[in-house]
């Protein structure tokens, strides 16, 4: 084996190790965020209220699982170092809305959804498997993503229990972080998508959100 070929492959088994560990963190580490904004103080809810509040904190949750394996596996194949820093950025930043689900599902007694590890390696799939057709088919991805997320935490806000102050504000610091990725998204060149995409992607959503409200 050549030197080069020595350091390719040495280079392959770093990038191998590093998804492996960030997976397993993931999943199974305490989520860890950047940003510590200030909640407003929690409110008396009734059992009802609370496991309403948790089913719909667990989806967010769920869909932050999602998010870091579909960035994570758009940067893995992004052909351009500028977009597998924007994804690595992108991911870095929706830890903290991982981190904020957490918290609050355990304010609320309750847990994630037990399908996390399905969320994330599916997502890491698609993510890997979109950058394969190029960076600006994978920025469209984000885009249409970002909104559809954007569409779907706005309906929490209207599902939310009134006097949950508490989560209502955390969706909503999540819902303009997602406006924020999208429009960096398109601005770096993001392709429109194919029609039928965008129609699956919301599909696959439905199916994941339905299903982590309770599982």
């Amino acid at each position: 084996m050549t030197y080069n070929e020595s350091m390719l492959a040495s280079n392959a088994l770093d990038s191998v190790l590093k998804v492996a560990d960030e997976t397993l963190r993931t999943l199974f580490a305490p989520a860890q965020g950047v940003r510590q904004p200030p909640l407003p103080p929690d409110a008396a809810l009734t059992e009802a209220e609370k496991r309403h509040a948790a089913g719909l904190m667990r989806v967010n949750h769920a869909g932050e699982i999602a998010a870091q394996g579909l960035y994570r596996g758009q940067a893995a194949l992004s052909r351009s170092g500028a977009a597998r820093d924007f994804m690595r950025r992108a991911a870095s930043e929706e830890g903290d809305h991982l981190a904020w689900c957490e918290s609050r599902l355990h304010e609320l007694d309750s847990r994630p959804s037990r399908l996390n590890p399905i969320w994330y390696l599916g997502s890491f799939a698609i993510g890997a498997a979109v950058a394969a057709f190029g960076d600006e088919l994978s920025l469209g991805f984000v885009t249409e993503t970002e909104r559809q997320v954007e569409g779907h935490l706005a309906s929490h806000l209207d599902r939310l229990p009134a006097n949950d102050q508490r989560s209502r504000h955390i969706v909503e610091l999540m819902k303009s972080d997602e406006a924020a990725h999208a429009q960096a998204a398109r601005a770096r060149g993001a392709a429109s998508l194919p029609g039928p995409i965008p129609t699956l992607m919301r599909v696959a959503a439905r199916v994941m959100t339905g299903t982590a409200y309770w599982i």
